[in-house]
């Protein structure tokens, strides 16, 4: 008679080095505490100090959205960890306007500093590590509104799906290295970050403001919650995940169409 054993992935991360960008609060700070109940080491960081790190992680001040921050947070990396296996992106965000008219240069600038080049920068100066160990998982959080392209948010959702582009390319160019690169896309998340950009898009637009605030819009009945996004990111830089690359996982309960 066949068994089948029950299989337990608790720690299945011990001995792996990962950095988590934006891991201060929300969804960062929710794949910190998965990384580390893995057995990973973890450095994380946010623009400012923070007390609500999860035990355990080292935490450092960095602001990615500049080439010298990115350089200096992977200095960091260097010095507290001695290289990096597991790269997640999770730093990310812009503000709403009324229109995508109204949205200035220098949001749109900032945006694709943020939602984007970050991750081209930070990827660039680590990457080579990772070749030279022949191995390394890394995933770039985007968003599932990708696809409604909604005018409010253009120069956040424009970033993303350059992001996820960038993604798919980066993860054929570094196939033969034995490095993964993968998207992961939540929807409608319950983390301070969301619940601000969408009392702010609300106050701007009372035309919104019930389908902004809604309770729930998504066919499973509720708002995902920073957890829900941060076991999708722990499956995809696990061995589980072995045979992942170039995948854009969404997150969002099913609320967003897929294309």
């Amino acid at each position: 008679m066949t068994t089948i054993e029950n299989v337990s992935h608790t720690r299945e991360l011990a001995g792996k080095r990962a950095l988590v960008t934006g891991g201060s609060r929300g969804i960062g700070a929710a794949v910190v505490r998965q990384l580390l109940d893995a057995g990973a080491e973890v450095l994380t960081t946010a623009r400012s100090a923070a007390n609500t790190i999860p035990d355990g992680a080292t935490f450092v001040t960095a602001d990615v959205r500049t080439q010298a921050g990115a350089q200096a947070l992977a200095a960091a990396a260097h010095d507290v960890l001695g290289g990096v296996d597991i790269l997640v992106h999770n730093a990310g965000g812009a503000r709403p306007h009324a229109s995508a008219s109204a949205i200035p240069d220098a949001e749109w600038q900032d945006a694709l500093d943020l939602n984007l080049l970050a991750s081209v920068r930070l990827d660039s100066l680590l990457v080579p590590g990772m070749r030279e160990r022949r191995s390394g998982a890394i995933v770039h959080v985007s968003s599932a509104a990708v696809p409604t392209a909604a005018p409010q948010f253009l120069h956040y959702v424009a970033a993303k799906a350059a992001l996820q582009t960038y993604s798919r390319g980066l993860a054929l160019d570094l196939a033969s290295a034995g490095i993964r690169v993968n998207t992961v896309s939540p929807g409608k998340t319950a983390t301070p970050g969301g619940e601000e950009t969408r009392e702010l898009w609300a106050r701007m637009d009372a035309t919104l403001s019930d389908t902004v605030t809604a309770t729930s819009t998504t066919p499973l009945g509720r708002d995902g919650r920073p957890g829900d996004i941060a076991d999708a990111v722990l499956f995809l830089v696990s061995d589980r995940a072995s045979w992942l690359t170039g995948t854009n996982l969404f997150v969002d309960g099913g609320e967003f169409p897929r294309g």
